[in-house]
């Protein structure tokens, strides 16, 4: 355990996103027992010009006149930094070397708020946890001088137009002059071990108190009175970068005693998809929070239909982690994240094998194999999480001791 340090965490992520995020979860895990401040993005100038309407954006440009202050205590231990500096967005710059100094002066302002905040609370002896900011990351280490630099990889983002034109060239270069780097994955870990050795996975916290119907209080929403019933569920964003609509169209039309039912906002290839002409498919649309493990309920089987590629590879999936809270038998994907659920999980390698490891989920869903299932998730806390962070940072401190 990692105790009374000062730790500055920054990430892709600010503090008011509407959706969860694991930086923030760490965050609050980190601050229990250290000094956190939690830096959010520093805003784009072109963002701030065509955004200006939001309120985000409003609170954005308030701090940056001074009418408002940058630096705002969040919970115990725990402020939040809005950087007053503007950046220039560059990911477009087709040339390597004027993106470079174009970089470096936004990290350098970057950095100086960093700095102001750092000095207002007397934070010394820095540990800098970096989730995934490659491009203002290249320099934190540099420009900061923590005592020691943590980079967080937990999804492939270089597979992602955003970061794709100079991410892959940059982010082995962070990695590399990282003093520690922590994966969500052993995909990830396997990738990071060719640029660091101090590259670690140490897996993926979940709060799952919200999915806890041990005591059988969730209730199955009445929509599921006019679905029949066995159900073939899956919950979650319908993206066809994701999801892998063949598959789920192959399950509907070889189980057609199966109702298929996807709750969750649809991109236009799922409006689209042959899914809607499908009798026994049904779509329920955007939901609350609150609301998930509801419809988690009113599933038989569960399912994570994932295609295989760069953007799944290494992804780990937190709606496993929901599932199985709740005790539900699941039919997923075979990635090399998903092996080490494979205790609790039946993962297929094709589409025929779902429609076998359906009707296998369900033949064997005992009481103690949904006990088991309950247990596993609970294992995946935020506080485990962290401490298998605190254990990699201070196992590489021990490694570079023995190496210095």
């Amino acid at each position: 355990m990692i105790k009374g340090k000062d730790i500055i965490v920054v990430g892709i992520q600010a503090w008011d996103i509407e959706i969860g995020s694991n930086c923030k979860n760490i965050a609050l895990e980190f601050s229990k027992n250290n000094r956190v401040i939690y830096v959010n993005p520093p805003m784009v100038r072109s963002v701030m010009r065509d955004q200006k309407h939001k309120e985000t954006i409003q609170k954005r440009i308030r701090i940056k006149n001074g009418e408002e202050e940058s630096l705002v205590e969040i919970g115990e231990n725990l402020w939040n930094l809005y950087p007053k500096t503007l950046v220039e967005s560059i990911n477009w710059v087709p040339i390597h070397t004027l993106f470079k100094v174009l970089n470096k002066r936004n990290a350098v302002g970057y950095a100086n708020d960093i700095k102001a905040a750092s000095a207002k609370l007397g934070f010394k002896n820095v540990i800098l946890f970096n989730d995934s900011s490659m491009f203002l990351g290249l320099h934190l280490k540099a420009l900061l001088q923590p005592e020691t630099y943590a980079y967080y990889m937990r999804d492939y983002l270089v597979k992602v137009p955003y970061w794709g034109k100079h991410g892959e060239r940059i982010e082995p270069q962070v990695v590399k002059n990282a003093d520690v780097v922590l994966t969500n994955s052993e995909f990830f870990e396997d990738f990071c071990r060719q640029y660091n050795p101090h590259s670690y996975m140490v897996g993926q916290g979940c709060d799952v108190s919200l999915f806890n119907d041990e005591e059988g209080t969730i209730a199955i929403p009445e929509e599921f009175k006019n679905i029949p019933s066995p159900v073939f569920g899956y919950l979650g964003f319908l993206t066809t970068l994701r999801l892998d609509i063949e598959l789920l169209e192959h399950v509907a039309e070889q189980k057609k005693d199966w109702s298929i039912v996807l709750v969750g906002p649809e991109d236009e290839g799922f409006k689209n998809s042959n899914l809607h002409n499908m009798s026994n498919v049904y779509f329920l649309g955007r939901k609350d929070a609150f609301e998930l493990p509801n419809y988690v309920k009113g599933f038989d089987v569960t399912t994570n239909p994932q295609l295989k590629n760069n953007l799944t590879i290494g992804n780990y999936p937190r709606k496993i982690d929901e599932y199985l809270a709740m005790g539900k038998p699941i039919v997923a994907t075979n990635t090399k994240t998903m092996e080490m659920f494979k205790e609790h999980v039946y993962l297929a390698d094709t589409k025929e094998d779902y429609v076998t490891l359906i009707d296998k989920a369900i033949a064997e869903n005992t009481n103690d194999r949904i006990k088991a299932r309950i247990e596993y998730a609970k294992s995946h806390t935020w506080t485990n999480n962290v401490k298998a962070i605190y254990d990699a940072i201070l196992k590489s401190s021990k490694d570079s001791t023995k190496t210095g």
